[in-house]
């Protein structure tokens, strides 16, 4: 190659990698501007809503120990459970095989904590962040609800379900673990994906792997009717008053 030849491809180069990272740099300012005020971290100030969707990750790490996050999600949503900030939890996650399966790791998870099985709902398919929040409007049918995950990935979440038409939607921050710590800010891989989301609704039109048909949340069992003790009239004998 030439040389004149060598520096025009490299001043093109270096132009669409300029221009790439621009993109990339709005597309998280975006998010992150427009989502900010409805990310929770104080319990107190949370709003209450009728359900809780939990983004699922795996519950163990790369090292093969806990997860720390998984843990973190799990005892946030516990505890927004037994403070009646939400009443039902959705936990959406992978499912691919026999082997692998977030949202019974989840569920179990959530039992443990004290969340009653029938206050919970599976989602085996949300593979992505993404399907999870698309499923969450069309296939649970919610018009509002809390996403529960950490402050790196929150930002997404809620931004996704924003563009989609659920504004009223909010976040709450997950601890690492069972400590206070927020944990990670924005790893590169989240600022990529961040990007990926804007082209996802704006450009590709992307779709869930699996959509399925509506289904709605199970309702919540009635409390079986108290029943009064019947009682025979005593007779009360003729001039006894």
């Amino acid at each position: 190659m030439r040389p004149s030849v060598r520096r025009r491809t490299l001043r093109w180069l270096m132009f669409g990698f300029f221009i790439f990272a621009l993109l990339v740099l709005g597309a998280n300012r975006w998010i992150i501007n427009s989502t900010k005020s409805s990310l929770y971290r104080d319990l107190a100030l949370l709003p209450e809503t009728e359900v809780g969707l939990i983004l699922g990750t795996s519950h163990r790490s790369r090292s093969g120990g806990p997860n720390q996050e998984f843990q973190g999600r799990i005892r946030a949503a516990a505890e927004l459970y037994h403070a009646n900030k939400v009443k039902h939890l959705i936990v959406s996650g992978a499912n691919p095989d026999e082997t692998y399966n977030e949202p019974r790791q989840m569920r179990r998870a959530l039992v443990e904590l004290g969340v009653p099985g029938e206050d919970i709902t599976m989602d085996f398919a949300g593979f992505r962040t993404f399907d999870s929040i698309v499923r969450a409007q069309t296939v649970w049918g919610l018009p509002r609800y809390t996403i529960i995950t950490h402050h790196y990935h929150a930002p997404r979440a809620l931004f996704i379900a924003r563009q989609l038409g659920i504004r009223t939607s909010v976040a709450y921050l997950a601890r690492v673990g069972s400590s206070e710590d927020l944990g990670r800010r924005d790893p590169f891989r989240e600022i990529l994906a961040r990007f990926k989301a804007v082209l996802d609704i704006y450009v590709l039109n992307t779709q869930p792997k699996f959509m399925g048909e509506p289904e709605g949340i199970p309702p919540r069992p009635s409390p079986l009717p108290s029943i009064e003790p019947e009682f025979e009239p005593t007779a009360v004998p003729a001039g006894a008053e």
